[in-house]
């Protein structure tokens, strides 16, 4: 079933009268890169500076099940926002469409920055190709930071008797694969199409209700592999139950390093990497955006929270405005040539 899949299953400032001082402010603000004490003093400035922001909870959307890399990733960044902007920070999961419920509650609501969207970049990159009406508007969201990347694990069933990426596509081509993902639009179901698009391989698509049941999935023996988070696929590994074949970063994961990336495995094509978004409504005010990334990126600088991405194997990412803009358009044009390609489509 090549090019078809089954879906059935990111100094403290004194206030000023005169206008033109502070834009000067804010252009020396801006072209200086803070050292971790310097932010946090940017940060605790005065609240009257951003007109009073925050003055009460921030809701941080979360557009996928918690307990995934993403949900983990939220509550940490929102830990620290909290601890540096003076108000809670509070998690709010809302699932559901590819990720299309939690940011459209966002796009559609108040640009005040008081409801922030944690999202992966598919919400903004391919759903726009896969819903037809995207419930809306890609140009309603923008990101105040790229927070960091993670490539995703090809794994086999233990039974499958496969060891290697070559040895997964010689089973493909002698009789069709089925793969886990953790729903339609998810990481794992474009990288799978992607590498059924790139090797010409049989394969269907059986959908879950996110990552851990795709995980299971695979080492119960329900389905043959799964593109999937590789914190999710590494108990099964270790327990035996699941073969790892390659990730698909562009280096190896730190978490498991002795296993090979795909571009070592001779396709570099299959690279994927999945991206980590804190987004706002496109509308919202220039400080309290400026307030919010800066807050961020200090906050994504701290020993902890790099540990943390370690842990979930993310890389820190950081980039912001035009940078973050430009990557996320690169990706909406591949995947809109993917989809095109393969007759991608949830069903």
């Amino acid at each position: 079933m090549a090019g078809h899949l089954d879906s059935s299953a990111r100094g403290t400032s004194r206030r000023s009268p005169i206008i033109a001082a502070w834009a000067i402010v804010g252009l020396v603000a801006a072209a200086i890169v803070p050292g971790p004490a310097m932010a946090m003093a940017q940060d605790q400035r005065p609240a009257a500076d951003v007109g009073g922001y925050p003055a009460r909870p921030v809701k941080l959307v979360v557009n996928f099940q918690a307990g995934g890399p993403l949900d983990t990733l939220a509550r940490v960044l929102a830990e620290k926002l909290a601890a540096r902007l003076g108000q809670p920070f509070v998690v709010e999961n809302k699932p559901g469409a590819g990720g299309n419920i939690g940011a459209e509650s966002v796009a559609k609501g108040a640009a005040d920055g008081y409801a922030l969207l944690m999202t992966i970049d598919t919400a903004v990159t391919i759903n726009p190709s896969l819903y037809k009406p995207l419930p809306f508007r890609v140009d309603e969201l923008r990101p105040l930071a790229i927070l960091s990347s993670s490539g995703l694990m090809i794994g086999a069933r233990s039974d499958l008797g496969v060891r290697d990426l070559a040895g997964l596509l010689a089973k493909g081509k002698a009789g069709a694969l089925n793969f886990s993902s953790a729903g339609n639009g998810s990481p794992g179901h474009i990288a799978s199409t992607i590498l059924q698009t790139a090797t010409g391989i049989g394969a269907s698509m059986v959908s879950y209700r996110g990552n851990a049941p795709a995980v299971m999935a695979v080492a119960s023996g329900e389905v043959d592999a799964g593109v999937l988070a590789t914190p999710g696929m590494l108990p099964q590994v270790k327990a035996g139950k699941i073969v790892p074949i390659a990730v698909t970063s562009p280096q190896r994961s730190p978490l498991a390093p002795q296993t090979p990336t795909v571009a070592e495995s001779g396709l570099p094509e299959l690279g994927f990497e999945v991206l980590y978004l804190l987004m706002v409504p496109a509308a919202t005010p220039a400080p309290i955006a400026e307030r919010l990334r800066q807050a961020t990126t200090a906050a994504l600088a701290e020993a902890d929270v790099q540990a943390r991405l370690t842990t979930l194997d993310m890389n820190r990412d950081g980039a912001t405005g035009a940078a973050a803009e430009q990557r996320l358009a690169a990706l909406r044009a591949r995947y809109a040539r993917i989809v095109e390609q393969t007759g991608m489509k949830l069903e």
